[in-house]
């Protein structure tokens, strides 16, 4: 596999195109935000160390976890680039329903997504560009992208901030519209997004073929990666499983959707970090429900022997 060609590769969108990428992002942030409660934050009166040390766990443990990993396996900086604004971004609501499926504790897991989709809004490019800008050959990427930090910070804001804040004020003065066009603003995110992934593998398949062995291996160690990172800090924080198991989904699914839009209206749809965001968005549902399966059959064997 030719790693420079991956590194080279640009997924180039016409005018077009990139206002339908763009409408695509926000139309994910306000339907994230239509979900929004107050009540969904009931645990940081509740019990603060925990909702604070899950939230540290997801802006702060992710991020350093994927940067040393990325140190330790050297990949190319454009896949390297990748996995950085993957583990920048919020957790997915993916993560509610596995926790839900898993017999974790929904309320926390609701309250961490909750908030780490607020704070996307700034602290996602911010970090982004913080992690990509401290290794050498991301930063010489980003150098090359011609990616200038401020406008990339403010562009990228602007882009979460303001569906974001329309979403959670229709969300607190029209709960019931919220709830009627929330699913429907969702699936058309959605259908931007899917549309804009068939077209650039099909388009790029030549190029991206040679490198599906390589990432998918970087894949599933990263998302391991995350998945241990969330299981640690809930065994440190908790003795209850229950939170323990909505922690470990929270910091292992995150929102590769959002990483791969900001990827392509962003910073010029580089090629390698485009792919590995596309691929993590398929490996972390199978992960995570190959999780949820053993939770289950762990249950169920503890159980018998209890009953025994």
């Amino acid at each position: 596999m030719d790693t420079e060609a991956l590194d080279s590769l640009r997924i180039v969108l016409d005018p077009l195109g990139q206002v339908g990428v763009a409408l695509a992002l926000m139309l994910v942030m306000f339907g994230v935000a239509l979900g929004l409660r107050v009540q969904d934050f009931k645990i940081l009166a509740a019990e603060p160390s925990l909702y604070i040390g899950g939230v540290v766990a997801q802006i702060v443990f992710l991020p350093l976890v994927t940067y040393g990993l990325i140190h330790l396996i050297t990949p190319p900086p454009s896949i390297a680039l990748g996995m950085i604004v993957v583990a920048c971004c919020p957790g997915g609501s993916v993560s509610n329903l596995l926790t839900y499926l898993s017999r974790g504790d929904v309320a926390v897991s609701v309250a961490l997504t909750a908030t780490s989709s607020m704070l996307a809004a700034l602290l996602t490019p911010a970090l982004t560009l913080f992690w990509a800008r401290a290794y050498q050959p991301t930063a010489e990427l980003l150098v090359s992208l011609d990616v200038n930090p401020l406008l990339f910070v403010g562009q990228t804001t602007l882009l979460l901030a303001i569906p974001l804040a329309a979403g959670m004020i229709v969300a607190a003065r029209a709960p019931d519209v919220a709830e009627r066009i929330r699913k429907r603003t969702t699936v058309a995110g959605a259908a931007v997004l899917g549309a804009t992934i068939i077209y650039g593998i099909a388009y790029f398949y030549p190029v991206l073929w040679p490198a599906v062995g390589l990432l998918a291996s970087i894949t599933i160690t990263h998302n391991t990666a995350a998945f241990l990172t969330g299981a640690i800090v809930g065994r440190v924080l908790t003795r209850e499983s229950s939170i323990r198991r909505a922690l470990t989904f929270e910091v292992g699914i995150q929102n590769s959707g959002l990483a791969l839009i900001i990827l392509l209206s962003q910073l010029q749809g580089v090629g390698g970090a485009a792919a590995i965001a596309a691929v993590w968005g398929v490996w972390h549902l199978i992960a995570g429900g190959s999780l949820a399966i053993f939770y289950n059959y762990f249950d169920r064997k503890r159980l018998a022997v209890v009953i025994d």
